[in-house]
């Protein structure tokens, strides 16, 4: 069953078009990743599902039913626009931001206290926010959108500001959150991201969705039907693209027949990066 489904979803700023009849539907459960150019339409469509506004037409469906208010308070939703009070303390901004989430004051401080030990930020609970370096900041951001623990996640590039080694902490932690059963909307223009933990995405450029499906379907989809062959024979040990198209079926026989020993076979996909390329500028990836 699908958490959210948005249905020919339009809205549009006087004669700016944001999102022109978007139809998508999000199953519940995994990661599916909103992609797009800036200014095509993603973080209108967000803000749509998160009832901060309302478009002008088509419906959004929360697990069936039109989506509500109670609905949204389920919704774990971190914008790109990072939203902290830099004069509060760190431990009263997590405390403020938990309990508007519903949680009563002892959950919340129990909950807080182990997500800060878990990010090692338990040093800075009664520092103010402005103190918090950028990395700081991002990671009481996403403890802040996780913490009530929603059944639907958004995140607008949650891996911005972020080094290598907080990066991949974020990462672990998105996973983790899959694995306990949340279901994941990420918006990223980071592609080995999408790779690495969306099962689904939807591109959408230019106000219209492009391209939706998953992951691996679509790299297939989008590859040019070619093979990687590695073997050694009495020279030493080789690597050749063979067009399955061209050589048929019995690629492998073929190089058998040769008297080589094949070491490695594998198909050759495309990466997202270079699709999302194509389909926003029409041109192969590392053409001028």
């Amino acid at each position: 069953m699908a958490i959210i489904e948005c249905r020919e979803v339009c809205k549009s700023f006087g004669e700016k078009v944001a999102l022109d009849h978007v139809s998508i539907s999000i199953p519940e459960g995994g990661i599916f990743g909103l992609l797009g150019p800036n200014g095509a339409g993603k973080t209108t469509l967000i803000r749509i599902i998160n009832r901060i506004t309302v478009p002008n037409g088509g419906e959004v469906l929360f697990r069936g039913k039109a989506i509500t208010q109670e609905d949204v308070e389920k919704i774990g939703y971190m914008p790109e626009e990072r939203g902290l009070y830099r004069k509060m303390k760190v431990g009263d901004q997590a405390m403020y931001l938990a309990q508007l989430k519903g949680m009563s004051y002892g959950a919340a401080q129990k909950a807080l206290k182990e997500w800060f030990v878990r990010f090692g930020i338990q040093d800075w609970w009664g520092k103010k926010v402005e103190e918090l370096s950028k990395g700081m900041a991002q990671k009481l951001q996403f403890i802040t959108t996780v913490v009530h623990k929603p059944s639907l996640l958004i995140l607008d590039e949650p891996f911005s500001g972020f080094d290598p080694v907080n990066a991949e902490m974020i990462r672990k932690e998105i996973l983790r959150l899959k694995e306990e059963g949340a279901t994941i909307i990420l918006s990223t223009h980071n592609m080995e991201s999408v790779e690495e933990l969306c099962d689904e995405i939807a591109l959408i450029n230019k106000s219209k969705l492009v391209l939706c499906g998953g992951v691996e379907h679509i790299r297939r989809e989008y590859g040019n039907n070619n093979i990687e062959i590695e073997y050694t024979d009495a020279e030493g040990r080789h690597s050749e693209v063979v067009s399955r198209e061209k050589a048929g079926n019995d690629v492998l026989q073929s190089f058998i027949d040769k008297g080589v020993t094949i070491n490695s076979y594998k198909e050759l996909m495309p990466r997202m990066n270079d699709i999302f390329i194509k389909l926003v500028t029409g041109e192969e990836a590392g053409e001028k």
